[in-house]
């Protein structure tokens, strides 16, 4: 049977993983470890000078997986080297994440970087992320993540790479198909800081941000999704810039003589 492994960064209590939990068990044997509470755009993350808490958690009246005090990260880490040392996953999927992942705002996802260290650990893997943070329906991002998961079971991606899903906020019916996108180079979002006083008239700043207009063509994941596809982005943790390497070894051959 195979074995598969769902994390995320909204909490093991969130909607999202819950209702992921109850349609990706029919394909194997379903591990569940995720944050014990919201763990929202802490990017790669990982704990190192405070210990890691483990618990089990049930839910709806049995046991459901385990709940971790770090990021999605450490979720990862600990169960592909103690929790399931013994029977490693053949998959790892992170989500349903509530709020898109696109553009630039993957470097910031726990979401994406749960998928991310599956990866680096030589594991197939897949974030999904719905395209909005109130809509309450997760059966379209669900459907496609089960079909997604069947497919990366029978048949392995390029080693080390990871597929970055985002699905329109729409019924089913509505979804348009899938395409196979590159990351954005914009930030989805527009943030500014708000001043502001406590009680105590001691300052403070709150983060503030809204949906930035996308644009760009059709292959552009933020566009795609926009325009009612899901978008299907593969990425790599290595991040060099292999076009500028020889103009900067050109460059750098003045400077260390």
């Amino acid at each position: 049977m195979k074995r598969i492994l769902l994390t995320n960064d909204d909490g093991i209590h969130s909607q999202g993983i819950m209702a992921l939990y109850n349609r990706i068990k029919r394909l194997g044997d379903v591990t569940v470890v995720a944050p014990d509470a919201e763990r929202s755009a802490q990017g790669h993350a990982i704990t190192l000078s405070v210990p890691l808490r483990v618990y089990e958690t049930d839910r709806e009246g049995k046991f459901f997986g385990y709940a971790i005090s770090g990021t999605p990260a450490d979720c990862v880490k600990i169960a592909m080297m103690s929790i399931m040392k013994d029977s490693k996953p053949d998959l790892i999927i992170s989500g349903v994440n509530r709020g898109p992942n696109l553009g630039v705002n993957v470097l910031y996802s726990g979401t994406v970087s749960g998928a991310t260290e599956g990866a680096i650990l030589g594991v197939p893997s897949f974030a999904v992320s719905l395209n909005s943070f109130k809509w309450e329906k997760f059966d379209a991002a669900v459907d496609f993540s089960c079909k997604l998961a069947k497919m990366m079971l029978e048949k392995r991606l390029p080693v080390n790479t990871l597929l970055n899903v985002n699905v329109p906020a729409l019924p089913k019916s509505a979804i348009k198909g899938v395409k196979i996108t590159r990351q954005g180079m914009s930030t989805f979002y527009k943030e500014s800081y708000d001043r502001r006083e406590d009680p105590n008239k001691r300052v403070y700043y709150w983060l503030c941000s809204h949906k930035a207009d996308v644009s760009g063509d059709g292959m552009v994941d933020a566009v795609a999704v926009r325009d009612g596809y899901i978008s299907i982005t593969p990425l790599h943790y290595d991040m060099t810039d292999y076009k500028d390497l020889e103009i900067l070894s050109d460059a750098g051959k003045g400077i260390f003589k």
